[in-house]
């Protein structure tokens, strides 16, 4: 199985060392010691007092499979590549990546301060997604926010409101791409060929909407960011682990730890992580009844956690945007990425908001948006 193919991820036919982290590192924008954190944000990036250092009962990234600990940044380099093979091995492997994925505007037209088109994109090889292509005006190049959600249509501010961040963020001079679920149905993924699960599957769909991305003329390829609430959080979240093609990322509300406690948690359905062959197992809570299945099955027995995911992050940052699933109790969690970063010589690369529902809200969104323009967007060149 090969999860990384030479010739579509920008990094990937470098060797897997210090060289991948200095590339990672560079992209990374908004890095400079002379452009810290904006006083509005970086309370969101610094752990409570009572929860600085505290790791809870995770297994931490920073330990090999044969228990030896990561000590360097070349260390980390070695165990990152371990941890992103383990996933693939457990969760399937990806299609062929897309060098150059097909676009097609369909039709385009003014609205406010920037262009909408409406779009069809190649998501995987021979296979189309209709979406949305927002284009800022003004001098590109842009940096770019990929948006997966249910459909199209609300990211760009033409359903829900609140959940519209392709539509603020074209607004704010970024140019973003909103696609809906595969086949149109979240819970019935039309994954086609592939061997991988579900919510793997949709990462590599978000790799591949990126790369198109990349290869407009209006688009700076080295700041392209993703963002989703709830299922597009969980989809933004496996995107940016997996794929070095976004710079940072923001999730909202996604439940950034697996728990058998809360229902909208739910990596063990079969449209996530609990695909198998044979009968769909019924939604709900696992139990004797509804046992785990699929790859969330192995995950459990092997005590994999998404805490592994989030270090692969590192030292790209991301924000947790959380709400009734993602609490100020999920630090001990990020910690573990926090301490990825530290190893690395970064600081501040992990947040976490909060709010009290699920639902997202102005205030937070503002600070996703935020979030972006900060990490995104080059700095004021100073005389």
């Amino acid at each position: 199985m090969s999860p990384r193919p030479r010739t579509v991820l920008r990094f990937s036919s470098l060797p897997r060392t210090a060289c991948l982290l200095g590339l990672l590192a560079s992209a990374v924008l908004g890095a400079e010691p002379a452009n810290p954190l904006p006083a509005d944000l970086a309370p969101l990036f610094q752990p409570p007092a009572d929860a600085v250092e505290q790791y809870g009962n995770f297994r931490s990234p920073l330990k090999f499979a044969d228990g030896s600990e990561v000590k360097t940044p070349a260390d980390w380099a070695r165990r990152r590549a371990e941890i992103r093979q383990h996933w693939f091995d457990v969760m399937g492997p990806w299609p062929p990546l897309l060098k150059t994925p097909k676009l097609t505007i369909l039709e385009k037209a003014p609205r406010e301060n920037f262009t909408q088109c409406r779009i069809e994109v190649e998501i995987a090889p021979g296979r189309m997604s209709a979406g949305y292509l927002l284009i800022p005006a003004g001098q590109p190049k842009f940096p770019a926010v990929f948006v997966p959600y249910y459909d199209p249509e609300t990211s760009v501010g033409l359903q829900k409101e609140l959940r519209d961040f392709a539509y603020q963020l074209a607004r704010r001079g970024f140019v973003t791409m909103a696609i809906g679920s595969p086949g149109g149905d979240a819970r019935k993924p039309d994954i086609g060929d592939a061997q991988c699960q579900p919510l793997s599957y949709l990462a590599y769909i978000a790799t591949n909407c990126a790369q198109a991305l990349a290869n407009l003329p209006e688009v700076d390829a080295t700041r392209i960011g993703v963002v989703g609430h709830s299922y597009g959080g969980k989809w933004s979240m496996f995107a940016s682990c997996l794929s070095e093609i976004f710079a940072c990322a923001a999730w909202s509300d996604p439940g950034i730890v697996f728990n058998e406690k809360r229902s909208n948690v739910n990596y063990w359905d079969p449209w996530y992580l609990g695909l198998q062959p044979g009968p769909l197992r019924p939604v709900g809570l696992p139990d004797d009844a509804h046992p785990r299945t699929g790859a969330y099955k192995i995950m459990i027995e092997q005590g994999m956690d998404l805490t592994e995911l989030h270090a692969l992050m590192a030292p790209r940052p991301f924000l947790v945007s959380g709400g009734a699933e993602d609490t100020l109790a999920q630090w001990p969690a990020l910690n573990h990425a926090i301490a990825v970063n530290r190893l690395l010589g970064f600081e501040h690369r992990v947040g976490l908001s909060t709010r009290p529902k699920h639902d997202p809200t102005p205030e937070s969104n503002e600070q996703i948006y935020r979030f972006f323009e900060h990490f995104l967007k080059p700095s004021p060149k100073t005389p």
